[in-house]
C-alpha cells in the first residue's frame, strides 16, 4: 500500500480556476526547484531523522516535482491536474468534527490521512496484486497514517493504526450509488469499502475525535509507478527472507527494489519480525523513508524527464479529497510542511492491545494510552514534549468535568440489558440485570431482544449529555471502559449489549496488555504512573534515528 491524506484548509480556497493555474513561482520557466532543505538549516550536532523525508516526498518532495514541471506550461499542469482522482472527504451521517481553532495568530493545525489500497478493481492493480477471484470486490485500506502539522508549523506528528485494528465503522453513504452502509464493527481497513476512503475518514474522526483536513490514496499500480519513478528504493532485512504470501524473496542486507519487488515489500507481513501486521507498518514507514531520501539526493530533481516521469507518476497514482485536488494545492501542502523542522517530528503507532474476540489476527486500541495520544494530536501539542502534554491533558480533563452534568442517581437511571447472539443463552441479560440492581441501578431490565454483535457496548442516546453522563456512571459500576460508550440513535435509555467478550461474571474484565521485551511490566508501570513521557514505547514509535536499520525478520521465514 501507499500513503495519502484529505479536507479543505485554509491554503486550498482558491478561485474557480485555480486547478488550471500554474503555482505563482513556475511562471518563471528557468527558475530552478527550490531545495527541500538548506543543508546546514539544523544545528550538526542533530543526527537527521531519515523517516521524517517520508512526510516531505509525500507533499514536500511531490509538490517540488511538480512545481519544476509547471515550467512547461499551462497546458502540462491541466493534463497533471486531471490525472488526479478525487473523491469525498467524509461519507459519514454524523457531521464532521469541526475544524480546529486557529490560534492568536490566526494559525491553525493540519491533518492529512495517508491510504494505502489493495483495489484489484484495475487491470494493472489485478496483475500485481494477484488474486484475480477478488477483482471485483473493493479495496482495503491496508495503510492508513495520519500526519498532524502544527498550527505554527514548528513540529509534526505522525500517528499509524495497523489495518487488523477492530473499531467501530460509521454509518456511511456511497456518493456514486446511494448504498447506505449501517454502523457495524470491523477491522478498519475494510473502512474503504463502505462507499469510499471517505469512510475511512469518518471512522478516524470517530474513533479518535480529530477532524480531518484531507485525505490522499494511492492503490498497488502506483505504488510501483512510483518506486519505478525514482529509480528504485533501498531496502534492508537481516537474514534472507522469503514470503512465500507476497513472494517477496530478498538476501540479508541492502537491496535495491522496483517494481513488482517493491509492492512485494509492502504487502509482506509474515517475513517480518513476528509476522504480524505491527511489522508490516514498521516495513512500509522505512519503505517510504527510503523513497524520500532517494528523492532528496537530487538526481529525480534536475533531469527534466526522469523529474516529467515522476510528475506523471506521482499525479497519477493519486486518489485525493477535494481540497487537494489540483497541483497548486498539493504545492500548498508541501511547501506548509516544508517549513517543518526535520529534528521536530515524531511518528508513532497507536497503542494496542490483542483483541479478546480474535487475540491471534486482530487488535483493538489501548484505550488509555491511545486516547492519550489522541488528545495530544487534538490539542496540538508534540508527543515528545512531556509537560506539554501534562499540560494539555489536565486542561481537557478540567473542561471535560466543568462541562458534564452529573449524572442521575443510580436508582433513576433506566438501564435495557441485551444479551449479544454469541452468548450462550438469554438468561446472561437478566444474569447482568440483576447485578446492577444490587448495584443500586434499580431500574434495570433484561431486554429480550437478541443483537447480533460481538463486542461489549454501552449504548446512549445520542447528542444527550445528561444520558451521556449517566451512561457512564452505569459503564463505571461495571467496570466497562470508555471504549465500550457508544452514542446511538433510535434509542431513549442507555442500552448494555453483552458481547463475547464477557461471557461469565458480573464485572467486566478488560484483556490485559502483553509486555513487550523491552517495556516495564504491568506492575512497574503502576508503581511509576503513568506519566506523558510514559506515552509511548519503544515498539510504538519509529524514529529512523538509526541510518543502518533493517527489518528483523520473522525466523519462520528465513532461507
Amino acid at each position: 500500500g501507499g500513503e495519502g491524506g484529505g479536507a479543505d484548509a485554509p491554503a486550498a480556497d482558491a478561485g474557480p480556476d485555480a486547478e488550471d493555474t500554474a503555482p505563482g513561482p513556475a511562471a518563471e520557466p528557468d527558475a530552478a526547484p527550490a531545495p527541500a532543505a538548506e543543508p546546514d538549516a539544523a544545528p550538526a550536532a542533530r543526527p537527521r531523522r531519515r523517516w521524517a523525508r517520508v512526510l516531505r516526498w509525500t507533499a514536500g518532495s511531490l509538490a517540488v516535482a511538480l512545481l519544476g514541471t509547471a515550467g512547461a506550461g499551462y497546458l502540462y499542469i491541466r493534463h497533471l491536474n486531471s490525472n488526479l482522482t478525487k473523491e469525498e472527504l467524509n461519507l459519514g451521517s454524523k457531521p464532521p468534527l469541526p475544524r480546529a481553532t486557529p490560534d492568536a495568530q490566526g494559525r491553525t493545525p493540519l491533518n492529512i490521512l495517508l491510504l494505502g489500497s489493495d483495489s484489484r478493481g484495475s487491470e494493472a492493480n489485478a496483475e500485481l496484486g494477484g488474486a484475480r477471484d477478488n477483482a471485483d470486490r473493493p479495496g482495503l485500506a491496508d495503510t492508513q497514517m495520519l500526519i498532524h502539522v502544527s498550527a505554527d508549523r514548528e513540529h509534526i506528528s505522525a500517528l499509524s493504526i495497523p489495518r487488523d485494528t477492530r473499531v467501530t465503522i460509521p454509518e456511511c453513504t456511497d456518493p456514486k450509488d446511494g448504498t447506505v452502509y449501517p454502523e457495524t464493527e470491523r477491522t478498519i481497513n475494510t473502512s474503504i469499502q463502505h462507499g469510499g476512503p471517505g469512510c475511512t475518514v469518518a471512522t478516524w474522526e470517530e474513533l479518535t475525535g480529530i477532524p480531518i483536513d484531507h485525505f490522499m490514496l494511492v492503490e498497488f499500480a502506483g505504488a510501483v509507478s512510483l518506486a519505478d519513478a525514482v529509480g528504485g528504493v533501498p531496502v534492508c532485512v537481516t537474514d534472507n527472507v522469503y514470503d512465500k504470501d507476497s513472494k517477496l524473496r530478498l538476501e540479508a542486507g541492502v537491496t535495491e527494489v522496483k517494481g513488482e519487488q517493491a509492492l512485494q515489500w509492502l504487502r509482506t507481513r509474515h517475513g517480518f519480525e513476528d509476522g504480524s501486521d505491527i511489522g508490516r507498518t514498521k516495513a512500509q514507514q522505512m519503505y517510504f523513508t527510503a523513497m524520500a531520501a532517494r528523492l532528496q539526493e537530487g538526481t529525480k530533481l534536475t533531469d527534466p524527464v526522469q523529474l516529467m516521469d515522476l510528475a506523471e507518476a506521482a499525479t497519477d497514482a493519486l486518489t485525493v479529497s477535494p481540497g487537494l485536488g489540483s497541483v497548486n494545492r498539493l504545492y500548498d501542502l508541501g511547501e506548509d510542511i516544508r517549513e517543518v523542522p526535520s529534528e521536530a517530528m515524531t511518528m508513532v503507532t497507536m497503542p494496542w492491545l490483542p483483541d479478546p474476540l480474535r487475540p491471534q489476527a486482530h487488535v483493538i486500541p489501548d484505550t488509555g494510552r491511545a486516547e492519550r495520544i489522541f488528545s495530544a494530536i487534538r490539542n496540538d501539542v508534540a508527543l515528545d514534549d512531556p509537560e506539554g502534554l501534562r499540560e494539555a491533558e489536565e486542561a481537557e480533563a478540567a473542561r471535560a468535568a466543568a462541562e458534564a452534568p452529573d449524572p442521575a442517581p443510580a436508582g433513576e437511571i433506566a438501564v435495557a440489558v441485551r444479551a449479544g447472539t454469541s452468548q450462550p443463552d438469554t438468561g446472561r441479560a437478566a444474569e447482568i440485570a440483576g447485578a446492577l440492581y444490587g448495584l443500586g441501578f434499580t431500574a434495570a431490565y433484561a431486554d429480550d431482544t437478541r443483537v447480533t454483535q460481538d463486542v461489549t457496548t454501552l449504548g446512549y442516546p445520542e447528542g444527550d449529555p445528561q444520558q451521556l453522563a449517566d451512561a457512564r456512571s452505569v459503564a463505571d459500576a461495571l467496570g466497562l471502559p470508555d471504549s465500550a460508550l457508544r452514542a446511538t440513535a433510535g434509542i431513549t435509555v442507555p442500552v448494555l449489549t453483552i458481547g463475547a467478550d464477557w461471557r461469565e461474571g458480573t464485572a467486566y474484565a478488560a484483556p490485559e496488555a502483553p509486555d513487550s521485551p523491552d517495556s516495564p511490566g504491568d506492575g512497574e508501570r503502576e508503581a511509576g504512573g503513568d506519566a506523558p513521557e510514559d506515552i509511548l514505547r519503544e515498539d510504538e514509535a519509529v524514529t529512523g534515528k538509526d541510518e543502518d536499520a533493517c527489518m528483523t525478520v520473522n525466523p519462520g521465514y528465513i532461507w
